[in-house]
């Protein structure tokens, strides 16, 4: 197979006692994933090899050191092996920290396999945040890993699904945290990564519409008075810099417009005001089955030096090892990687030629 200018995408394993490997050795046995780019699972081999038997997965794990070790080819499932994971003591759906031990030493790799250029993107499978704390890492999620290990003071969690796409003023907080978070300058910020990142996704709908924090926006000062004081502000200077912006729209509004494509994207004020309507949009439950059918969705982390996307979807303990669970979400977060990647090398041609 010709790998000539097709991007390397690092996949990290996610938990490994999750749907993450599972779902990561699925998506590589599409073929669509291979004529994209030149994929690289980073977690245990012994893991991806486990997984792969128990399910009778048609795929032969590829264990390497670096890089440029692996074969990139499809039936064979590169790894970049942490050797990390004693199987013995591993449990499908239970948190334990050397599961999340593991989870992370994955997340920072691949960080630091793009930070050095080996990798031109990463993906992130389900991490399980109790796990991850219990092995002694104290950080709310992937995004703080992130910002974390990049050095990035400025970023937001950007979901894409469809004509849905959704960033967050604040995400891994508590509500009544959240709240106080609704600040004019972190509103600007947000809606300036929101505005980049459709650009990076080669949007040509750029219109943002800014969510409310409280019912009906404020009702001018009747139910709270953050929309008046903290996102009015926010999108009137936004407007003034000359972005294509409208708001605060009261939230029950602003998404049943957002899913038709009104707006190009939609800036939340926290987590669940934005997940609810996105998952309601991704997420296909069978209530026959009970389970789900279809678990559509990509997390984008906008404002990093390098790129990061991930399903939007939790660990699933509950199916993990049972082999019923969709690698729709990754195999959508490995597409979008690899948009996001030829699109910085785009820029990064440009650039040179202005020089």
């Amino acid at each position: 197979m010709n790998t000539t200018n097709k991007p390397i995408i690092g996949i990290t394993m996610g938990d490994p006692a999750s749907i993450g490997p599972e779902i990561a050795v699925k998506a590589l046995l599409n073929p669509a994933v291979y004529e994209l780019c030149n994929p690289i699972l980073v977690g245990d081999a012994d893991v991806f090899r486990d997984i792969t038997e128990r399910l009778a997965l048609n795929a032969l794990i590829n264990p390497v050191q670096a890089v440029d070790e692996a074969k990139f080819e499809l039936g064979t499932v590169d790894v970049y092996d942490l050797a990390n994971v004693d199987l013995a003591q591993l449990t499908f759906g239970e948190i334990s920290a050397m599961a999340g031990e593991a989870a992370f030493a994955s997340v920072k790799t691949v960080i630091e396999l793009a930070l050095a250029d080996k990798i031109d993107a990463t993906v992130t499978g389900p991490i399980n945040k109790k796990s991850i704390n219990e092995a002694g890492h104290h950080f709310a999620g992937h995004t703080e890993i992130y910002a974390h290990y990049t050095n990035t003071k400025k970023y937001g969690m950007l979901l894409v699904e469809d004509q849905m796409k959704v960033i967050h003023v604040s995400t891994h907080v508590s509500l009544r945290q959240a709240c106080d978070l609704v600040k004019k300058d972190r509103i600007l910020e947000v809606i300036e990564l929101l505005h980049n990142g459709l650009i990076s996704l080669g949007e040509t709908n750029l219109k943002i519409g800014v969510a409310g924090l409280n019912p009906h926006a404020g009702d001018s000062g009747l139910f709270g008075t953050e929309d008046d004081e903290e996102i009015l502000p926010a999108v009137l200077e936004a407007k003034r810099r000359g972005f294509d912006v409208e708001g605060p729209v009261p939230a029950d509004t602003l998404f049943s417009k957002a899913a038709t494509g009104y707006y190009g994207g939609v800036v939340a004020m926290y987590h669940d005001q934005g997940h609810i309507p996105f998952k309601l949009t991704g997420f296909k439950w069978n209530a026959e089955k009970k389970q789900m059918d279809s678990v559509k969705g990509v997390n984008i982390t906008m404002g990093l030096p390098i790129i990061r996307t991930s399903v939007d979807h939790g660990t699933a303990f509950e199916i993990a090892g049972k082999g019923v669970a969709s690698p729709d979400a990754m195999v959508l977060a490995i597409e979008s990687a690899v948009r996001l990647s030829k699109e910085r090398k785009s820029e990064r041609a440009k650039e040179r030629q202005l020089v």
